[in-house]
């Protein structure tokens, strides 16, 4: 007997589309494959980011297959829809990696209000897949679970695990003729061994991690390999699990509050994530109404302890957090020490503290630190303000160790620009890079700049050359990185009008980034700068340019949900 039988029937979204006098609808679901019999019960969206065009998301057929099964079982009719999804990883046009959640989020909702799907289950895997997902979930608020597709396992390059971040940074060693070419060919063959997202904790393993401690998934299903029998039954087992979801009639925006939200962010800043949950969390918050504010990401991370070891600043990678307990091992160490709401709902229905019952913290291992022994006393982010970034702006601050950074301005219009100058060896210690136009309208899209730190880091200057954008960095990203500038360059923010030689203080420890320009300078800049033209267009980028809010509210394209 399956959930939905132990309780009394309520009127499904679905009856429309299959109800007794719904011919025409009823043939054309048949002709998709839908059984007679199967009218009447609860039709369930599978929303899949399967792509073929990268290795993150190429195992998301099977994976949905999976789901399909589960959801069979459990007396439902899965339909199973499709997105758009973009790597910044295989990306010719940059921007179009953020834009892209955007779309996600805008065509699962178009499709899942047009079919009625009575309830979703929705499947991601790279970087913007995840975010965009779960703002839909937010957003249509029908019953619904997430799926992460899991991470790829680390290549194998003369005897050591690599990542594409390790690919990445020596291509910046190649440029300083420190690595051949040969060398370079012989890790593009082995880095990548097969399908899922990036193995560190990058992008797409940050945003798997948060939305398991947001409680929108099934129990410990965000660590396991995507190419696993445990990935395939945790795809079955959330197929199952939709039917009870809807039976309870739980609803995203009752997962989704700001104790959840805060139980991700403090998850993320333990595990040394990616800078750019702090953009998809707020993104999140904003499609479910609730009001989050850059500072609460500080103060959280004031007060977390950083626990992982991942790279890119650590030495492990997501398989290896899999093989000690997954990321109910972190979320049991916070909790224990008083750092998670234990009574945020999850979707099964227990809250977080239930979940993590039986879950101890394994010894005899590095990969997570113990709170009272951290990596660092606090983790996540700093977020800082000043005369550039009055609006805000955001490091990794697991990513260096450095504090104080005093230099000139390197400026650059865009990041080609500023790759180009690093890999003709034009950087120099000392140097402070500044590319702007790179923010969510100026872009549009907020370009990723990880191919630049990357290529510092290879080259030497990690924490010796500050790098600052209106931009923002991949998961990949270390070193003195600063990203997320507000107001952009684009709305005439004060990085438009930095000029090359002026100098710029960072300093960590009072939260600032500040330009030594004499106000007076600064007003006559200010005259005289004029917006970046755009020719009027029908373009999607066009469009997204437009409508797009600051990086410092989640550059988002709808407006605020009472």
């Amino acid at each position: 007997m399956t959930a939905s039988d132990q309780r009394p029937a309520r009127k499904l979204r679905s009856a429309g589309l299959t109800g007794p006098n719904a011919f025409a609808t009823r043939a054309m679901l048949r002709a998709a494959g839908v059984k007679a019999e199967d009218f009447g019960k609860p039709v369930i969206g599978i929303a899949n980011t399967w792509s073929g065009a990268m290795p993150c998301n190429i195992h998301l057929r099977d994976l949905a297959a999976r789901v399909a099964d589960g959801v069979r079982a459990a007396g439902g009719v899965p339909l199973e829809i499709n997105t758009v999804a973009v790597s910044d990883a295989v990306l010719a046009v940059g921007g179009a990696s953020l834009i892209s959640r955007e779309m996600i989020a805008d065509s699962i909702e178009l499709a899942a209000t047009a079919y009625a799907f009575d309830a979703m289950v929705a499947i991601g895997g790279c970087d913007k897949t995840n975010p965009g997902c779960i703002m839909a979930m937010a957003r249509l608020n029908i019953p619904a679970v997430y799926l992460y597709g899991g991470a790829i396992a680390p290549g194998r390059y003369r005897g050591k695990d690599v990542t594409i971040q390790t690919l990445a940074e020596m291509s910046g060693a190649f440029a300083a003729g420190a690595v051949t070419r040969a060398d370079m060919d012989e890790l593009v063959e082995t880095a990548l061994p097969g399908p899922g997202a990036c193995g560190g904790m990058f992008t797409a393993n940050t945003m798997g991690s948060a939305i398991e401690v947001m409680g929108l998934t099934a129990a410990n299903c965000t660590s396991a390999p995507a190419v696993s029998g445990r990935r395939g039954d945790i795809a079955f087992e959330t197929g199952q699990l939709i039917l009870d979801v809807l039976a309870r009639d739980v609803r995203p925006r009752q997962i989704i509050t700001r104790a959840a939200l805060h139980n991700a962010m403090a998850v993320v800043a333990a595990m040394g994530g990616s800078t750019n949950a702090v953009l998809h969390l707020l993104a999140i918050a904003h499609e479910a109404g609730v009001r989050l504010e850059l500072e609460e990401f500080q103060q959280i991370s004031d007060r977390t302890p950083h626990l992982g070891n991942f790279t890119p600043s650590g030495k492990y990678n997501m398989q290896d957090l899999h093989q000690i307990g997954g990321v109910p091992v972190v979320m049991q160490a916070l909790h224990r020490t008083g750092l998670l709401d234990g009574d945020a709902l999850t979707v099964d229905g227990r809250t977080l503290a239930e979940r993590l019952t039986g879950v101890s913290f394994p010894t005899g291992q590095d990969v997570i630190a113990a709170p009272e022994a951290p990596l660092h006393p606090n983790g996540g982010w700093v977020i800082l303000r000043g005369d550039l970034a009055p609006e805000g702006a955001v490091l990794k601050a697991t990513g260096t160790e450095l504090r104080r950074h005093v230099g000139r301005a390197r400026v650059f219009e865009d990041e080609p620009a500023a790759y180009a100058a690093v890999m003709a060896r034009q950087i120099v210690a000392g140097d402070t890079m500044v590319i702007r136009n790179e923010g969510p309208a100026g872009g549009p899209g907020m370009r990723e700049t990880a191919r630049v730190t990357a290529a510092l880091v290879g080259q030497g200057f990690k924490d010796s050359v500050a790098l600052i954008t209106d931009g923002r960095f991949s998961g990949i990203s270390h070193g003195l990185a600063i990203g997320h500038v507000s107001p952009e360059a684009a709305f005439g923010g004060p990085i438009a009008l930095v000029r090359d030689g002026d100098e710029i203080v960072v300093d960590l420890d009072a939260r600032r980034i500040d330009l030594n320009v004499s106000p007076e300078t600064l007003a006559s800049r200010q005259a005289a700068w004029r917006a970046p033209g755009r020719p009027a267009s029908t373009s999607v980028y066009d469009k997204y340019a437009r409508n797009v809010s600051s990086a410092s509210t989640g550059a988002v394209t709808t407006p605020a949900r009472a």
